[in-house]
């Protein structure tokens, strides 16, 4: 049995590294996607396009101006000479924020009177609105506090609350070190599944699947015969782009590299037999690569990379848990940012190889059929 299934491993290297372009998607697709993805994918807002309506023109409205340019976030573009530019300039997308300080700032603040400068949001992209305005808020507080310390009435002097914040596992709360493990797991299933789908409707199609049949090979030992060669791929590919991941973009790998293979391992399990099923039932290579992309979509916006699977409504909070993607996500996440081990990762571990073993049995079946 391991002869036979070695031969089918050195027949399968054999005919993919004939294969020019097929030899272009496993060795030099993943880089270069890899070096794509982790700059293109990212939440961080910076620059932020400005502009700004000083109708006080004083040193207190100038000041938290000041103080927005240099906190690194706000570009301001232009100064206005009215606040009714402001509709114009967010209507034609020229900038994101629109700052109006109104004539009296300076003097409400030296009265200690409350006072307000009014921010214009274009809220077409709510996620980078909000971080506008939280930014915006935050300056603004620290002026406010800079400007006059709150009088607290039980002690009769200034009272300032200087709130400190720590952030764990990403201190520099830099959205790459989050977005490019999961860039990772999805190049590694991608490049996984549009292997496996092609492997036996590439032979159907060349007409050598008859050969296979009448070989003393069995449905269990051709598929795995199939699989292996994919297998050691996708190894090769994780440890090729989560180098790229840790000297390029200096991703810390905090957890153990073992673990971190091992994981890999029994992900490939899911993915590679999933591609395999697909490969079952299609029949030309052009079916089997758009079923590919038709179940890679909802896989990867099901899986938590994109927004949280909590935020989803409960029925697809259900439908995530037969996502590879998903539980190898948390896994990834938590061994290169968190350095979790397998103590806290068993369940997602346990959920992939079920997973996998679902997958292969259904692929083994479909097989089976295809030949009976």
């Amino acid at each position: 049995m391991i002869e036979r299934i070695w031969r089918m491993v050195v027949k399968e290297f054999i005919q993919l590294l004939r294969d020019k372009r097929m030899k272009g998607v496993v060795f030099g697709a993943p880089i270069m996607q890899m070096l794509l993805f982790g700059y293109a994918v990212t939440t961080d807002v910076n620059n932020i396009r400005t502009v700004v309506y000083d109708g006080d023109n004083s040193y207190e409205s100038r000041e938290i101006v000041r103080r927005m340019a240099a906190s690194g976030y706000f570009t301001i573009i232009n100064n206005m000479e009215s606040p009714r530019e402001a509709d114009g300039i967010l209507d034609r997308g020229e900038a994101t924020m629109a700052l109006i300080i109104v004539h009296g700032f300076s003097a409400d603040i030296k009265k200690g009177k409350p006072t307000a400068a009014q921010m214009l949001v274009d809220g077409t992209d709510s996620n980078t609105a909000l971080i506008a305005i939280s930014y915006a808020a935050r300056v603004a507080g620290k002026f406010s506090r800079d400007m006059k310390a709150p009088v607290s009435s039980v002690l009769g002097r200034p009272v300032i609350v200087d709130m400190k914040t720590r952030a764990w596992y990403n201190p520099d709360l830099k959205s790459r070190n989050y977005n490019v493990p999961g860039v990772i797991a999805i190049l590694v299933m991608l490049i996984s599944l549009l292997l496996t789908s092609m492997a036996v409707v590439r032979e159907r199609e060349i007409g050598t699947i008859e050969q296979l049949m009448v070989t003393p090979l069995t449905p269990v030992e051709l598929i795995l015969g199939k699989t292996i060669p994919f297998a050691l791929i996708g190894f090769f590919d994780m440890a090729l782009v989560s180098i790229v991941a840790v000297y390029w973009y200096e991703i810390p790998i905090r957890g153990s590299l073992v673990l971190l293979t091992a994981s890999t391992g029994v992900f490939l399990l899911s993915s590679l037999s999933f591609g395999l099923f697909i490969s079952t039932i299609a029949r030309t290579q052009q079916q089997a690569m758009m079923a590919t992309f038709l179940f890679f979509a909802p896989f990867v916006l099901l899986s938590g990379f994109i927004f949280p699977a909590d935020n989803m409504p409960v029925f697809f909070q259900w439908v995530t848990l037969i996502n590879p993607l998903r539980h190898f996500l948390v896994i990834i996440r938590g061994i290169f940012l968190k350095g979790m081990g397998l103590d806290t990762l068993w369940p997602q571990e346990l959920a992939l190889l079920a997973l996998g073993v679902t997958f292969l049995s259904f692929s083994v079946m479909r097989f089976r059929k295809n030949i009976g």
